[in-house]
């Protein structure tokens, strides 16, 4: 399956989780069945789509996906409509001490999704903000790696290193691991420096870049306080009008390389 994604960025606040949210969304809409896999200790994507899951939460959640082995299936619900969820949990911040020692480790979201990948159209992975065991599994599980970069120059720090990690992972665990896009977000146009960014970014990564910008929308930001997507919030925003545009974007270039099982309706 060359349709699972890991939206991956070391460093917060870029619009990672917002992509993960929305893309997912915005995909389903298309007709596709999304899966969306919270691989985050914050619980962040859990939260966008109105779910909280505890300590004490007889569900479950993808802590105990990874430590015990349950099936992904136990713990995945529907949120909106074509769209599911893997929620996490606070426990997940002790996967790093508690699975440090597992034989395979690395190989535990990977084993979690072959369970579940044909039942699915997409999958979409929102890795923590670094580069520790989780992000790992998340990038060796994936077939493609979406990196969210802030249009501002500090944002542009550390991408370099990310693609040198991507490199690491596809050469010892994941040689099939691509770069499936670069997305400018948090943009504004008003800016001169947002411009010069873009420009900036476009210029080195070159085609990797995807077409569409997601451009700063305070509607992007309310959602997450509804639980639900920006879709669902409010339709008529640009947030919804770009990451729809993003949707579309990502499963065209999936259509021209033969990755997609059947034909998303616009």
């Amino acid at each position: 399956m060359d349709r699972i994604y890991a939206i991956v960025n070391q460093k917060g606040g870029v619009g990672k989780t917002t992509t993960t949210a929305n893309l997912a969304a915005g995909v389903a809409q298309l007709g596709n069945k999304v899966l969306a896999i919270d691989l985050d200790a914050q619980a962040n994507l859990s939260a966008h789509y109105g779910y909280v899951c505890d300590a004490s939460a007889e569900a479950g959640s993808m802590y105990e996906v990874l430590r015990d082995g349950i099936p992904i299936k136990e713990i995945t619900m529907e949120v909106e409509d074509n769209l599911f969820l893997a929620p996490a949990s606070l426990l997940l911040s002790a996967a790093d001490l508690e699975l440090g020692g597992v034989i395979g480790r690395e190989l535990l979201l990977r084993k979690a999704i072959d369970s579940v990948k044909d039942d699915f159209d997409y999958i979409f992975i929102d890795c923590p903000p670094s580069l520790g065991l989780l992000s790992l599994n998340g990038l060796v599980a994936a077939s493609q790696v979406i990196v969210p970069v802030q249009s501002e120059f500090l944002a542009l720090h550390g991408v370099r290193q990310l693609l040198d990690t991507i490199d690491q992972v596809r050469s010892a665990y994941n040689p099939s691991l691509r770069v499936g896009g670069v997305l400018l977000c948090l943009h504004d146009s008003r800016r001169r420096l947002s411009k010069s960014v873009a420009e900036t970014v476009r210029e080195y990564f070159g085609d990797l870049v995807f077409d569409i910008i997601i451009r700063t929308n305070v509607a992007l930001a309310e959602a997450p306080a509804r639980g639900v997507s920006i879709f669902r919030y409010d339709a008529r925003s640009s947030g919804a009008e770009d990451y729809g545009k993003l949707a579309q974007e990502v499963c065209l270039n999936d259509q021209k390389k033969g990755n997609i099982r059947r034909q998303s309706t616009p």
